[in-house]
């Protein structure tokens, strides 16, 4: 379970101060996937990783009685001086997971040989996705959080693996994304809420969370 309880968020522009959330509660049971339609700039990635406990809310509390990954495709743990090895067996027993078996897991994955134990800094901008995606997927969540749909890398045939087992880890967990897009969330939502002037409305489907969108579009 993830809660908000009189949660909120706000930035200084330099100009003027943005709120993101005013006083939100929201509650995303185990079990029940929601999306999050939110137009851009009005703080989807701010909210998802709140969620993640990446920040932290300016007033209110947030409670994470579940495993709540850290959203798709960001991975602020890995450092570029240490190997793949390195930052795998870190990771792992960051979230008290069996070190060889991440290790394994990711190495298989993204398929990388010689440079899964060369210092990330060394990788292209494609072997870092793939790592990291890689890695993503050797640890096991509860609750995965997605920003803007799923990442990809420009390699065909590890987007296809990964793509197959990211459907079957979904299939069995809870997922929370955030998008300005609709068709994004139709893949993944069961509920559904928009992100509007501060305040979070959550409505039980997709189409009724729309209605709202449109009209505020």
């Amino acid at each position: 379970m993830l809660e908000f309880e009189n949660v909120s968020k706000s930035f200084w522009t330099g100009t003027q101060r943005k709120v993101i959330l005013d006083q939100v509660s929201f509650r995303i049971e185990l079990g029940n996937s929601l999306g999050i339609l939110a137009p851009n700039g009005t703080g989807k990635t701010t909210l998802i990783n709140m969620m993640a406990g990446l920040e932290k809310p300016d007033e209110g509390v947030i409670r994470r009685n579940a495993r709540i990954s850290f959203p798709l495709g960001f991975m602020g743990g890995v450092t570029t001086k240490h190997t793949g090895t390195e930052n795998c067996r870190y990771i792992a027993r960051l979230y008290g997971l069996d070190p060889d078996y991440v290790e394994a897991f990711s190495r298989w994955m993204c398929g990388l040989d010689e440079y899964f134990d060369m210092p990330l800094g060394t990788y292209s901008s494609g072997m870092r996705a793939r790592f990291t995606f890689s890695l993503m997927l050797a640890l096991d969540f509860d609750m995965y959080l997605i920003d803007e749909g799923m990442p990809a890398t420009t390699d065909v045939e590890f987007n296809r693996k990964a793509g197959r087992i990211m459907r079957d880890r979904l299939e069995t967990t809870t997922v929370v994304i955030v998008s300005h897009q609709p068709e994004t969330l139709e893949k993944f939502a069961r509920s559904a809420a928009v992100l509007q002037d501060g305040r979070l409305h959550m409505f039980d489907t997709l189409e009724e969370a729309k209605a709202l969108y449109d009209f505020q579009a």
